[in-house]
């Protein structure tokens, strides 16, 4: 906890030190220690202890003071310690105080507010199959006689990381912490569940025991943070998904149509068919190759002076990087005639005022010409804005018509399409080409 300054003042002193003094520095913060002290020292890094060795620990003390205590109140002791045996003993001292005769598990549940181990097992069973009810049920009941939802939620996340250590590591990870029916249901979960489905509950945990410690209503978080991993539970995991996609026939599987620019000519894009596994293989529609598009001289005119479209308009105002200007061009103007010197164009009501003479001013110091703004009171025409919306929703309803899209998000309950996304296919000549080439190497 000290300061750098307070460090410093104590380098001459650690330097020269008197004979008969040692200095001993304890931290948890080895990095907030400056290098100039830590020069000076001699250091030794200390590991936790492990859960074994500190139920060892109680066990010789509780024989020295004739204390009784059973090894599974120990073992929660242990575990409730985390590796530092000042806390697990400081547990023990209390737990010792709230006993009668014997310190039992039941005692030590009751101290540190903790839930009946079976019925944790019990409940991450409930969830992890998907049976949100019961698993509601049980946690009401350890609500019931004391725990606190977020320790629940506690004890689940640690279940789950002992439960993914039996899956990965098998009989490796043997922790003498863990009771015997502990270990035996840990075993059979990692037997019957996927790492994918215990690394989902992992991250749904954690983020529900913060959202239960900040909650007002600490019960009702950890209810709903019970229902979104019993409800994810029966949800198979995207690869499963496009795996059980991938078997359908290829009847059932149409193509998806290409999309098109508000500009006019249409950018090509997948179209896709799915075979079953014994049908013959259907083909991806390749879209016919688009011709190379001519260099874009639309900005060299525009700052030459000579704008023939709004398109031009927005480009030279782009390249002055006026960047209010060119939101508001996008935004809140209805062209409806155009031509060099001269518009005739509808405002939005958003539109700032004295928008007409400000863009009138800027198109003459940028092209030299004069320019004519008439702003009519009624136009049909959409804006630019309008038009990018309009289109994507047109592509965001060509997707969901999609079998493949619509199987997808009949699996995941909930799901929304965010983004659609066009792709550039290679022209059909040269796969064709390239799969001759592949047949005369012997290749499938």
């Amino acid at each position: 906890m000290l300061s750098t300054s307070a460090f410093n003042a104590l380098l001459k002193t650690l330097e020269e030190p008197p004979p008969h003094v040692k200095f001993l520095f304890a931290t948890t913060e080895i990095r907030k220690v400056p290098v100039t002290v830590l020069s000076r020292c001699q250091r030794f890094d200390l590991r936790r202890i492990g859960a074994a060795r500190l139920v060892d620990l109680m066990r010789g003390i509780a024989d020295k003071e004739g204390v009784k205590a059973n090894d599974a109140a120990l073992a929660m002791l242990a575990r409730a310690g985390e590796g530092s045996a000042r806390d697990a003993l400081s547990l023990f001292d209390q737990a010792i105080a709230h006993a009668e005769d014997e310190v039992t598990a039941d005692d030590v549940a009751a101290m540190l507010g903790l839930a009946d181990r079976g019925m944790v097992l019990d409940l991450f069973e409930n969830v992890m199959s998907g049976d949100a009810a019961a698993a509601l049920g049980r946690i009401k009941q350890l609500h019931d006689v004391g725990a606190d939802p977020s320790v629940v939620l506690e004890d689940l996340a640690a279940f789950t990381h002992t439960v993914t250590r039996f899956k990965v590591a098998g009989a490796t990870t043997d922790d003498d912490a863990l009771t015997e029916e502990e270990a035996g249901r840990g075993r059979a979960f990692a037997e019957r569940l996927s790492l994918r489905a215990l690394s989902r509950a992992w991250q749904m945990l954690l983020k529900g025991i913060e959202e239960t410690k900040m909650a007002s209503r600490p019960l009702a978080a950890a209810d709903m943070v019970i229902v979104r991993i019993a409800h994810a539970a029966n949800l198979p995991t995207p690869d499963e998904a496009l795996k059980a996609l991938a078997g359908q026939p290829a009847a059932q599987t149409a193509a998806a149509p290409a999309a098109s620019t508000t500009g006019g000519t249409p950018p090509s894009g997948p179209r896709l068919a799915v075979s079953s596994g014994s049908a013959a293989p259907a083909q991806v529609a390749r879209p016919a190759r688009q011709p190379e598009p001519e260099p874009d001289t639309t900005v060299a005119e525009a700052l030459q002076g000579r704008l023939e479209t709004f398109a031009d308009l927005v480009a030279l105002v782009e390249q002055h990087r006026d960047v209010r200007l060119k939101h508001t061009l996008e935004t809140c103007v209805r062209v409806v005639r155009f031509e060099h010197g001269r518009i005739e164009l509808g405002l939005t009501e958003h539109a700032p005022s004295g928008f007409a003479g400000a863009l009138g001013r800027s198109l003459e110091e940028w092209t030299g010409t004069r320019w004519m703004i008439a702003v009519a009171r009624d136009a049909d025409a959409m804006t630019i804005a309008e038009q990018r919306q309009a289109e994507t929703d047109r592509l965001h309803d060509d997707a969901r018509a999609n079998p493949v899209v619509a199987a997808v998000m009949a699996a995941f309950p909930g799901a929304e399409i965010v983004d659609v996304r066009l792709t550039e296919m290679p022209e059909p000549a040269a796969v064709e080409a390239e799969d001759d080439n592949d047949n005369d190497n012997g290749e499938t």
